[in-house]
């Protein structure tokens, strides 16, 4: 936020082994801990979380000389070896993250690199070709498929290259409606700038609050108004990039047909053809006025309808999400009322900002009637938006009481939705079975299209077995059911390492063909990233 001198105030730093905010933990609701046996028997008790003092860390492979070389470009206060900033460093926010955080044997990265422009990125990655080192570009650190994994490859070390200090707004075209933002802004800086200009971004992924400009261009993000304002690629004007190789600078026009469109190429690339340095977004006057309100309908299947019907139809809501009947109830218990658990039903948030506000809800209200919604008016929807960001505080709680808590997403067509849903939830629940834990599962739909929409599952479960090891087998049952039915592998989350294997049923050999083409000329050496998006035996 904004301070009294104008500038940007920073965030409290990401807890080094869980989500956001240390002072925001968030004990479990009396009423979930009452419904948690119910859902899953026993549950194991957990082990206690190493202390961060008493993490071991491989010493760092970097030499005095790779050290020197590194503080020629940024200084020498900006490369850092201390077991904080690298234990901070070693990897996203995924569940196996946070459970190889609580271990008292890590790996991280071997040091961390903190850019503070586009020509110190530049010439960080010569000095790491030249001495022969991996490098990780770090934004926020919110990844949750392993693209941040200190991945060495075939490499002597590995860096993790810090783009926070390349933050801030670098030009607003207030005519043309775009903004120039630097990589490492995060979420909430950007909205601050240009609020303070009477303009919005309007992009609220749940990492909003610590994932940054870059990394929402990286991995192709969509946040929760993209029923409004398009996911985040399809805000991007153009792109700043600094390769191995040479600088790249793209998006000289709003449309062009100079060629296939070469922005596109780095949306999407999680840091392995180059890093993204600054990003030009398309922007919109800050709302005046944001009106809610909820549904209630019979199930999942008759709330996917009334969705379809107004995607089909357009000019909906700015926000427009479908819980299922599972999600609702455990909605339900987490604000006291599992007592009402019983109920059937799945639910629908709507929110509107912008113009013509009564039109759209009125012809919104129509369509999702039509499908059997019912309006249960403005308060759940009001709580839905004011929880937003905290879900992932009761994750961390959740595994404080031993529950493994994960999430996974894909998309497919409306045709197909429901035959999706079923081959996922199938898979799952068969095969956290097969490692004798019973499971909890829940979906929900929260980004829409014409032709199609995501599906969002978190599951619960009480695993009894090593945890990384069941989750590792049961993904990957998952990713397979992804790819036989028809879905995505990623709808928002990217490609990482975690789905990397898959990467290649979905987009074929030739299309992993062109992606390691273009990081063998863009990246001759391969110490971008190595293993994300493709295997490093593909690259």
């Amino acid at each position: 936020m904004i301070d009294e001198d104008g500038r940007v105030a920073e965030d409290a730093p990401m807890r080094w082994n869980g989500w956001g905010d240390p002072a925001k933990e968030k004990d479990l609701p009396r009423a979930v801990r009452t419904l948690l046996p119910l859902l899953l028997g026993r549950i194991r008790r957990p082990e206690s979380a190493v202390p961060l003092p008493e993490v071991v860390l491989p010493a760092s492979g970097l030499t005095a000389d790779d050290l020197a070389a590194f503080s020629a470009v940024v200084g020498a206060e900006h490369v850092d070896v201390s077991l904080e900033s690298r234990v901070q460093h070693a990897g996203g926010r995924s569940t196996p993250d946070l459970l190889r955080r609580r271990m008292p044997r890590q790996d991280a990265p071997d040091a961390v690199v903190r850019a503070g422009s586009h020509a110190d990125v530049v010439a960080c990655l010569t000095v790491a070709a030249a001495h022969d080192l991996a490098v990780i570009p770090f934004g926020g650190g919110t990844s949750v498929v392993g693209a941040l994994d200190p991945e060495r490859g075939r490499h002597r070390g590995v860096v993790s290259l810090d783009l926070r200090r390349m933050s801030g707004l670098i030009a607003l075209d207030e005519i043309s409606g775009e903004a120039t933002l630097a990589a490492g802004t995060t979420g909430p800086e950007a909205e601050a700038l240009l609020a303070a200009r009477g303009y919005e971004l309007g992009h609220y992924p749940q990492s909003f609050r610590y994932a940054t400009v870059g990394g929402f261009a990286a991995a192709r993000s969509s946040g929760q108004n993209s029923a409004g304002y398009g996911r985040f690629e399809t805000m991007v004007t153009g792109i700043r990039v600094a390769t191995p190789t040479g600088d790249i600078d793209l998006g000289r026009s709003p449309g062009s047909a100079a060629g296939p469109d070469l922005v596109r190429v780095f949306l999407g690339s999680e840091g392995i053809f180059g890093v993204i340095t600054e990003v030009r977004v398309r922007v919109h006057p800050v709302p005046s006025e944001r009106v809610f309100e909820a549904w209630t309908f019979r199930d999942f299947a008759s709330g996917a309808d009334g969705l379809r019907r107004v995607a089909q139809h357009g000019g909906g809501p700015t926000v427009i999400r479908l819980s299922d009947e599972a999600e609702t109830a455990v909605s339900l218990a987490q604000v006291g009322k599992i007592g009402k658990l019983l109920a059937k039903g799945a639910s629908v948030i709507t929110v509107y900002e912008g113009v013509d506000i009564a039109g759209r809800r009125a012809r919104t209200a129509e369509l999702l009637a039509q499908a059997g919604g019912t309006s249960t008016g403005q308060g759940a929807a009001e709580d839905w938006l004011e929880g937003r960001f905290d879900g992932p505080y009761l994750r961390d709680s959740l595994l404080d009481a031993g529950v493994f808590c994960e999430t996974l997403e894909t998309a497919t067509t409306w045709a197909n939705l429901q035959s999706l849903r079923d081959a996922v939830e199938s898979a799952l629940r068969d095969r956290f079975a097969a490692e004798g834990a019973k499971s909890y599962i829940m979906c929900h739909v929260s980004h829409i299209y014409p032709t199609g929409a995501s599906l969002y599952f978190t599951v619960l479960a009480g695993l009894r077995t090593e945890p990384l090891e069941a989750w590792q087998r049961v993904k990957a049952a998952v990713n397979d059911a992804i790819i036989a039915s028809g879905g995505t592998i990623s709808h928002h989350h990217a490609v990482g390492r975690d789905h990397a294997p898959w990467l290649e049923q979905e987009i074929g050999e030739t299309g992993v063909r062109i992606l390691r083409a273009i990081k063998r000329e863009l990246d001759p050496t391969g110490i971008l990233n190595p293993g994300a998006v493709i295997s490093e035996r593909d690259a």
